[in-house]
């Protein structure tokens, strides 16, 4: 396809040129986002390289019988009405990598932006959280 071959086609489809340049401008938006987000998504198995490797603090912030149902093995619970980066069990963790969980990893980048912006220096959320973990074969913890 020639570029004026493009062009008119552009021209004689001007509903469908103005979607294409939307999602185009969407998708930009969301990787350069993603730049300024202060926090890292992290696989599955990235977690369990990060735990072993750099002692990595996993925080689960779903509710505690969610937690109790299964949770990673050493993740500590901590509920999202509490959550708070001086907390006693994460204040500690500033220099170390935090992991934040929730069911899909969607709820966990809000509590990841606040972990940055207080100073922590190496967040991440877990992708696809409890369920990506879960869809990766990989163990939970059934209790506290």
């Amino acid at each position: 396809m020639t570029f004026q071959e493009l062009i008119a086609f552009l021209g004689r489809h001007p509903m469908l040129s103005l979607g294409l340049a939307g999602l185009t401008i969407a998708l930009l938006y969301t990787e350069i986002s993603r730049f300024w987000q202060g926090y890292k998504v992290l696989k599955p198995d990235g977690l369990t390289a990060l735990v072993n490797r750099e002692n990595a603090l996993v925080v689960d912030i779903r509710a505690q019988n969610d937690f109790q149902q299964g949770h990673i093995s050493g993740s500590k619970n901590v509920q999202p009405s509490q959550f708070d980066p001086e907390n006693k069990q994460l204040a500690p963790a500033k220099s170390l990598p935090v992991v934040v969980v929730c069911k899909t990893g969607m709820t966990a980048g809000g509590a990841a932006k606040r972990l940055a912006k207080a100073g922590f220096e190496k967040v991440y959320v877990l992708d696809g959280g409890i369920d990506g973990w879960r869809s990766a074969g990989l163990p939970l913890v059934k209790g506290r």
